[in-house]
This record gives structure tokens, sequence and C-alpha cells, in this order.
């Protein structure tokens, strides 16, 4: 369970300047319903440049609710220039801070007064720059290096809790490495890549395994096995003494050796059995 601060438990209980301002100088929206969390953000600037009104429309949770409403606290009374100057951190800080899974709701405001302030400017019709990164909330990699630049973020988690990237199916969490390298300058150790056997330490391996784990259980009950090709993935063995005769030898050779040669030589191997 996360910890909320008292005074993002005030904002959510009794939130500020819920609504929509009548003829809006700036408007800013962002998210979606389908993503869980949706923001509209309103505000009216009086003649001398000045924002005299702020409200805000929510579909989220409770830290998306608190930070929405302390925006709008935080946006009466100050100019453009100065609530261009307003980001996340302040927002979050307002708040007595914000569980770190939840800083999302928190940079979702700074991104509906962005899109506000570009309203009011004329620039709302602007697209968006970049190409998306994370289908599942329409993140892009602008957004994903702005977020590692700003806040100094250095794993997919923490970008997850910045701005949701990488918080859905997963499928772009290479992507978002990949840019968190670059970001960053460095490329995360990658463990190096095994090569393929050839085909003779293929069968070496498969020696060494039959000597020294599977004929000694087979010899203890009356049995035995021996090597008889190889063929690519395919082991050809001949079972012997007890084994040869057991009604369970497919068992054995399917649920015993083939298994034990999985999981020390190599995950494509097939045993065969050799009849003569």
């Amino acid at each position: 369970m996360w910890e909320y601060s008292d005074k993002v438990k005030e904002h959510f209980l009794n939130p500020r300047n819920v609504g929509e301002v009548e003829d809006a100088s700036g408007v800013g929206e962002v998210g979606s319903m389908a993503c869980g969390d949706a923001l509209k953000l309103t505000f009216k600037v009086d003649d001398e440049g000045r924002i005299v009104d702020a409200k805000f429309k929510t579909f989220g949770c409770a830290s998306a609710i608190a930070s929405a409403s302390a925006l709008t606290e935080l946006l009466i009374g100050k100019t453009i220039e100065e609530a261009q100057q307003i980001t996340n951190d302040h927002i979050a800080e307002y708040l007595g801070g914000l569980p770190k899974e939840k800083m999302h709701c928190s940079v979702m405001g700074q991104e509906a007064l962005e899109k506000a302030i570009a309203c009011y400017r004329g620039d709302a019709a602007r697209k968006q720059v970049g190409n998306v990164v994370c289908e599942c909330f329409g993140v892009t990699d602008v957004q994903i290096e702005r977020a590692i630049t700003d806040h100094r973020l250095k794993t997919i988690e923490e970008i997850t809790n910045y701005i949701k990237a990488g918080g859905g199916c997963g499928k772009c969490h290479e992507s978002i490495q990949d840019i968190i390298d670059r970001a960053t300058g460095s490329q995360a150790a990658k463990p190096p890549q095994a090569k393929p056997l050839t085909n003779i330490q293929k069968i070496k391996l498969i020696e060494e395994t039959l000597e020294r784990e599977i004929k000694p259980a087979l010899n203890q009950d009356g049995g035995d096995i021996q090597l008889v090709d190889v063929e690519g993935n395919r082991v050809m063995v001949k079972l012997k003494g007890r084994c040869a005769s057991c009604a369970m030898s497919n068992i054995t050779l399917k649920d015993y050796v083939e298994t034990k040669l999985k999981e020390l030589v190599a995950q494509e191997l097939v045993v065969e059995e050799v009849v003569s």
C-alpha cells in the first residue's frame, strides 16, 4: 500500500477548482480513458497576462486528482511566464511528496500545463514530436529522453513511474533501454551470447553426460545405455541390461535421459532409441 502525505489526502478528498473555465484562455488535455489517466486543464488570463482562474477535470487515481488540484492552486495569480516554470517536481513538493510509483500523475499535470500555455500562445495545433515507443500509453522517444534528462532516470522502472512508458505489455522495454543507453551515454552490460556447439563438442558433451550423470543411475537398477550416433540434434542410443526389456523404457528415455541432456548439453536435443 502506498503512503500518501496528509496534503495528498486533503486534495483528493477535497479537490480545489474542479470544473471547466468558461471562455478559457488556455486549454490542455493529456492522457486518455484507455490509458487509465486523463486530465483537462483550463485557465483564464486577464489583460495583464496573469492567470485569474484555473480549473481541472480528471479521470484517474487519488494522486492524479490531488496533483491536478495542486496544479490549479499553484497557477492562480501567476503570470504566464511564471506558470511556464512550474514543473512536476513543484507539484509533488506542494503535496508533500508522492510515491515514486505515482510520479507520472504530477508529470501529467506538467504536460497539461504545457499544452494549455501552447494553446494560449496559439501553438495548440503543433504536432507531437518524435516516434511512439510505448504504444500502450502513446509515449514517444522524445518524451522518454526528456524524462531521462530532466529527472536523471536510469532504469525502465523509473521511466514507468514518471511517464508510464513500459508499464503495459512490456514489448517496448528493449527500445526504452536503448534510449536510456543513448541518453546517459552508457551501454548496459549484456550477457555474452553463447556460440553454438560444433558437432564434435556436442558429441563430447553428450558422452561425458552419459558417463557422469546418466549411466550410474541406470547401473544401480541393473540397466545401461550406449551412445550409437549423433545426427544434428538427434541423439541415438541403445538401452541395455534391464532397461532394454523394461516396459517403462520410453519414460526413462524421455523423462530422464533426454531431460538430462537438454539441461546439461543443449535444449534442442531429442533422444531416440535404436532397437536391434
